[in-house]
């Protein structure tokens, strides 16, 4: 079994995220506060939220407000909210842009494997992303949860009856992707992003030989 993550492994996600960010934090560095302390603000306030809140684009816009009134010392005016809200149209829309190789990579392993699709975030949201990306056909099963982490891969291995150790998690984010699924037994695919969002690094063991590390999302066909 091939269990693939989402966003920024079958198609690119927090690209448009950087995108809002970079103006962000354009519109609200001053001489008091540069980009990188602006960053660091906002790094704590989505980190924070994303325990209580969740993720997604709606959860990213109100970190964003919070993130004005944090560094404002006051809320939000409401033409300061009105700017915010205007980024909403970044993340609306029917299209996704598949990262290269991706289509025809999953088609080959479809015919090879059973797959699943495993991602996070706003259930509506990952649903749209889902159905616009044209790869559902290839998945045996899609999960759409509100964490990943090591209690996510259990409950999914005992879901479909499977041996962790002959299951591969495959992925970009060390924090959702491999180290929890390492922890709960299954192997995994590291497949680096060089936009991941920063609170998805992560430190993986070098000498852990039950993760198999490679350089593109269609490599796969020459391991599976």
């Amino acid at each position: 079994m091939l269990i693939f993550d989402a966003d920024d492994t079958l198609w690119e996600n927090n690209v448009v995220f950087e995108r809002v960010i970079d103006e962000f934090l354009e519109w609200m560095t001053h001489p008091g506060l540069d980009r990188g302390g602006v960053r660091a603000v906002l790094d704590g306030i989505e980190a924070a939220n994303a325990v209580t809140l969740g993720y997604g684009s709606k959860v990213f816009l109100h970190s964003l407000g919070e993130c004005v009134a944090r560094l404002r010392g006051r809320a939000a005016t409401d033409e300061e909210a009105a700017r915010i809200s205007g980024w909403a149209a970044a993340f609306d829309g029917d299209r996704v842009e598949l990262i290269p190789g991706v289509a025809e990579t999953l088609a080959e392993l479809a015919r090879r494997h059973d797959l699943l699709l495993l991602t996070k975030g706003d259930t509506e949201e990952q649903q749209r992303k889902i159905a616009a990306s044209g790869l559902v056909r290839h998945f045996r099963g899609v999960h759409i949860v509100a964490e990943k982490n090591t209690a996510t891969y259990e409950e999914l291995t005992r879901a479909y009856d499977l041996e962790p150790g002959s299951a591969w998690m495959i992925g970009n984010s060390p924090r959702s992707d491999i180290l929890p699924a390492r922890s709960a037994g299954l192997n995994a695919v590291f497949i680096p992003h060089d936009r991941t969002w920063v609170l998805e690094h992560g430190e993986l063991d070098p000498a852990d030989e039950k993760i198999l590390r490679l350089p593109s999302f269609g490599a796969l066909l020459r391991h599976f």
